[in-house]
């Protein structure tokens, strides 16, 4: 598996998908029943692939990504061939930027003493959506950008 294996919620969400993954695969209803209790192995392999599929048609499509915690933003540009990337660091450790508080300072204070940034860009390894992927392991999110594109439009 190159992924994660989608979770129980996850795969719900997908019901349609994954039946027309198993039609595919040319696996019935009830065939899929029988796997699932005499074959087990077997029906979490199939889970697996189709986890694979579902995040690989999702990472292909992701341009942006945000890894947010108390003291730092790290954003992401996810272009063709390169990461772009805005990190933020706010130095004053009463500042948590993952409160509704914390963030209305930084709207007000972004360009104080007590915030650094810093751009930086990486190519991709040879597999661009496994390294997105490991964003995402590392904590970040999927987002539209808005704040990367606010924040590359002021850098500029």
């Amino acid at each position: 598996m190159k992924y994660t294996r989608l979770t129980k919620e996850q795969l719900e969400e997908l019901h349609p998908e994954f039946i027309n993954f198993l039609a595919t695969q040319s696996i019935t209803g009830e065939e899929w029943k029988a796997l699932k209790e005499d074959n087990p192995e077997v029906a979490e392999d199939e889970v697996d692939v189709f986890s694979d599929l579902v995040w690989e048609g999702v990472l292909t499509k992701v341009t942006h990504l945000e890894n947010i915690s108390a003291q730092q933003m790290h954003l992401f540009s996810l272009e063709e061939k390169e990461m772009k990337l805005i990190s933020v660091k706010v130095r004053n450790p009463e500042i948590d930027l993952t409160t509704q508080q914390g963030f209305s300072w930084f709207k007000k204070n972004w360009q104080s003493d007590f915030v650094d940034y810093l751009t930086a860009s990486k190519a991709y390894t040879e597999d661009k959506n496994l390294d997105k992927f490991q964003l995402i392991q590392q904590g970040a999110v999927i987002t539209k950008g808005d704040l990367y594109n606010w924040f590359d439009k002021i850098i500029q």
